[in-house]
């Protein structure tokens, strides 16, 4: 078997790692090993907290709702429950959106809930 010299591929592999890693800090920025751990941890941060993202809006909106639905006299949790009895399809993005644009709009959808 012919024998392979890998220097040209080492090479590219290591711009690549290191350019990925920049703007790290200490020797994670510069030193090939350190560098492919800290993406290694990096990435799996970014993942985790990708799905994270969904969970935090959620409670974002939720928040929302709430402080808004309180200066109508009405709470979270008694207003969700009337809105899945009379079987409306907003969800709480587009009330919290409704809620914070047009506050006279979601005035009278909580009136409508509350009939």
């Amino acid at each position: 078997m012919t024998r392979v010299k890998k220097g040209k591929n080492a090479i590219k592999n290591r711009r690549t790692v290191l350019s990925m890693a920049k703007g790290f800090r200490h020797g994670r920025k510069s030193k090939e090993r350190l560098a492919i751990e800290a993406i290694k941890h990096a990435g799996k941060h970014s993942f985790n907290d990708r799905r994270k993202k969904k969970s935090d809006f959620r409670g974002l909106w939720i928040t929302r709702l709430n402080a808004a639905l309180r200066l109508e006299g009405e709470s979270y949790s008694k207003f969700f429950g009337k809105v899945s009895k009379k079987g409306i399809k907003l969800n709480r993005k587009t009330l919290s959106e409704i809620a914070l644009d047009h506050p006279d709009s979601f005035k009278r959808v909580v009136a409508e809930v509350n009939k």
